[in-house]
């Protein structure tokens, strides 16, 4: 697919994997349209020359919000990679549950609504692609993120499903599955960590060949590793 010209909706495109994403598709010619919540991440990425539409994701007035602000416009990508990450480890403390409905709606419910309200948009557009950002612990999960896990897996089977009643469409379907990225969202994880420059790469040449998947750095050994054994993948990642 070509990205030079499209123009498209990056959520959460103004730290970590999805900044990286902007700047690129922006050196690709892309016209980028950021989504982000932190003012001051905002206003960094306006002075980019980006145009950024401010967006809280976690609940569905925020949504709706975007969503109005879109309004007709023409679309012909769109990149769900907003996301976030909520401590859930009763060996710890007690979790927030206000905080696990932030992270529910923001990882799953938001992806699944912007499709819906956008889908118009994309059935129109002469080429088109949904991205969904979904994570190596949507293959295997780990013990102290179970909500984030949750949410990610539950992306990855929409996106399958999505695949599959889009197959005689103009409208590609591409899932990416990140491993441990340098991020905001894994500050204090001990992993080895993959720049998010990097990622941002790889996802964009899924983009570019077509792929179904994005498997990218650790996850291409864990998805094989799933692929034979499912328990010994479980054992990996279960411990994190």
């Amino acid at each position: 697919m070509e990205i030079k010209n499209k123009t498209i909706l990056l959520t959460g495109g103004t730290a970590g994997i999805g900044r990286e994403m902007a700047r690129q598709l922006k050196a690709k010619g892309a016209h980028a349209v950021l989504t982000g919540r932190n003012p001051d991440r905002t206003a960094a990425m306006q002075a980019e020359g980006f145009e950024v539409i401010s967006a809280d994701l976690s609940n569905a007035a925020g949504v709706d919000a975007l969503l109005a602000e879109w309004g007709e416009r023409e679309l012909d990508i769109l990149i769900n990679n907003a996301g976030q990450l909520v401590d859930h480890d009763f060996r710890k403390t007690p979790p927030d549950p206000d905080a696990a409905d932030d992270c529910i709606y923001a990882n799953l419910n938001a992806p699944i609504r912007l499709i819906e309200g956008l889908m118009t948009q994309l059935q129109s557009a002469s080429e088109a692609a949904i991205i969904n950002v979904t994570s190596g612990l949507a293959i295997s999960p780990a013990a102290r993120q179970p909500i984030y896990c949750a949410t990610k897996s539950g992306l990855r089977f929409y996106t399958l499903a999505l695949r599959e009643q889009l197959k005689d469409t103009r409208i590609k379907v591409i899932e990416a599955l990140p491993p441990v990225v340098d991020t905001q969202m894994n500050d204090g994880n001990p992993m080895k960590k993959m720049p998010a420059e990097e990622c941002a790469r790889q996802i964009l040449e899924a983009i570019e060949k077509g792929r179904d998947e994005a498997n990218i750095g650790m996850t291409k050994a864990l998805r094989a590793m799933e692929s034979i054994s499912p328990v010994i993948a479980k054992r990996i990642t279960l411990p994190f």
